[in-house]
């Protein structure tokens, strides 16, 4: 089958949704489908204010359209909700054309989280953009159950996985991070203001704070917690060294639907510690990991878990199911319309 996967997250960025749509486009290559993703290196774009990591497409719906249909999809996926997404969202539209979303962050609490709007404003906007979806792809039943109960039902189940070759409890540590006064306790993800890392470094756990990743917010918390090591980002075999060096993985995170790197962590043999929200409620159990109200206590819990049934745990991921997932939902067309 040929897919178009149309997404305003696409690489140079670090993030759940690129590296998910990596992972996923990767095992559906295998299976013998062909990928078409429609991302803003294609467009003139800009940066986005408050956050010039993330670059903002300039880009009609017509230019998206024309290639999807040079492309012949017989599939289309939306990715993101925005501007390549709306672009995309038009064009199939104005064609009675069929295509799939998905959900991959809480993006009411995130504009919330950076720009102080109401969350029910966003929640409209959420609702108009999936509404025409033949279906919405969410990560967790946590994230389904609140989407229906934002008036939107057709929600299909799209999992995540881990590169089991790459994280796994027999990692070698990485020897700088292991020599830190213990316990070490690490974030690795967006360094920005919606991910709450402040709650983490200014939890009152003894020991190191480490964070690895890039953002806006990195220089201020940098400035305002000058004992905890910031790294920057690390990839492949450097982030799995990381992870198994850690004593404890802490995600403060209260706006994201998943938390790849939570999975990430355990499949390493690393507990991890967070709120209980949408994420970490869907992932921990009691053997893994710890939830409370308080980050500290949740550490402190987290710690006494066994790194061995965190990696076994961690090792029940896999990006082919999810891939699976992924190509059940999509709704083909047996025709494709010619663009504008």
């Amino acid at each position: 089958m040929k897919i178009a996967i149309v997404t305003d997250a696409w690489a140079p960025q670090v993030n759940g949704v690129v590296r998910t749509l990596q992972a996923v486009i990767a095992e559906l290559e295998k299976m013998g489908h062909e990928v078409l993703v429609v991302a803003p290196d294609g467009f003139a774009s800009f940066p986005c204010p408050t956050y010039p990591e993330i670059r903002l497409s300039i880009a009609g719906a017509g230019a998206v359209g024309r290639r999807i249909a040079r492309f012949g999809a017989e599939a289309v996926h939306i990715a993101t909700e925005g501007p390549l997404g709306l672009a995309a969202r038009r064009w199939c539209v104005a064609r009675v054309r069929p295509f799939t979303t998905a959900y991959h962050t809480q993006f009411p609490d995130y504009v919330a989280a950076r720009t102080g709007a109401d969350p029910e404003w966003v929640w409209r906007y959420i609702r108009w953009f999936h509404a025409p979806a033949q279906a919405i792809l969410a990560s967790t039943p946590s994230v389904m159950a609140e989407l229906s109960a934002h008036g939107l039902p057709h929600v299909r189940r799209w999992g995540r996985g881990v590169d089991t070759a790459l994280f796994h409890g027999r990692v070698t540590p990485d020897a700088a991070i292991h020599a830190l006064p213990g316990p070490i306790q690490l974030y690795v993800g967006r360094v920005a203001v919606e991910k709450n890392i402040e709650a983490f470094l200014a939890s009152d756990h003894p020991g190191s704070k480490v964070v690895i990743g890039e953002g806006p917010a990195r220089a201020a918390l940098a400035r305002r917690f000058p004992d905890a090591h910031f790294l920057g980002p690390r990839f492949g075999t450097d982030l799995a060294a990381a992870y198994a060096a850690a004593d404890v993985f802490v995600f403060p995170s209260k706006t994201d639907t998943f938390g790849l790197v939570m999975i990430e962590a355990l499949a390493c043999g690393t507990p991890v510690a967070g709120y209980p929200v949408t994420g970490p409620r869907d992932i921990l159990t009691a053997e893994t990991g710890a939830m409370d109200a308080d980050l500290s206590r949740a550490i402190a819990a987290a710690l006494t878990r066994d790194r061995a049934a965190c990696a076994a745990y961690g090792a029940g991921f896999g990006w082919a199911e999810s891939a699976r997932q992924f190509l059940d939902a999509l709704v083909p067309v047996e025709a494709v319309p010619e663009a504008a």
